[in-house]
């Protein structure tokens, strides 16, 4: 397995990808993506950090699942109250998101607009000093509105503290950010209930 994730995050970075895509890609820490893309395959030498590779083909590869998912997602996102906007993190909880607003308008009667944040981790010139990226003109605005964040996994909870900021400082109001997966085991980022279908301790 290990070096399998070595192979794919050396294809993607000879493909151009950033260590935030490639974490996001490979579902793993920016300290375990920036790992794998310096290990030689046959000879692994230095330790990995601490982290769990998460691979959720099985949903998002199939659209009834990734369906079933984001309606879990969505109940899970309204126990905070309802919200105007979904906020889909690229890349990966983007494809949540958008299935939710269907599921959020249904279920409270309301107009509910994509968003679509685009993380720091994600910019070819990215300095990690930086703590915000930026959310698309090209989609619904945050602006004055109650707002769900969603990601496909929490590593850190590094990429949702931005966002919630980003939010904020627009002056949207964040509800609650609703993950797949929490690596990291948070109840709250910044003050913002954390929702997750799976969220992983370690013993």
């Amino acid at each position: 397995m290990k070096e399998k994730l070595i192979q794919r995050a050396q294809e993607l970075r000879q493909h151009g990808f950033t260590t935030g895509e490639i974490a996001d890609e490979l579902n793993v820490s920016m300290d375990t993506a920036r790992w794998l893309t310096l290990q030689k395959t046959a000879e692994v030498k230095t330790e990995a950090p601490g982290d769990f590779a998460i691979n959720w083909k099985s949903i998002g590869g199939n659209s009834t699942r990734l369906s079933y998912v984001s309606g879990a997602l969505s109940d899970m996102a309204l126990v905070h109250g309802d919200a105007e906007v979904v906020c889909g993190i690229a890349v990966s909880g983007i494809p949540f998101a958008t299935v939710m607003t269907e599921f959020m308008e249904d279920m409270t009667g309301l107009d509910t607009s994509l968003a679509i944040y685009h993380p720091n981790k994600h910019r070819k010139d990215a300095d990690e000093s930086e703590d915000e990226g930026t959310i698309s003109i090209n989609f619904g605005a945050v602006e004055g509105k109650k707002v769900v964040i969603v990601d496909d996994v929490i590593t850190s909870g590094k990429t949702a503290r931005e966002v919630i900021h980003t939010v904020k400082d627009l002056g949207g109001e964040p509800t609650c950010v609703v993950v797949l997966i929490d690596k990291a085991g948070l109840s709250e980022i910044e003050g913002i209930p954390v929702e997750s279908l799976i969220k992983v301790s370690r013993i």
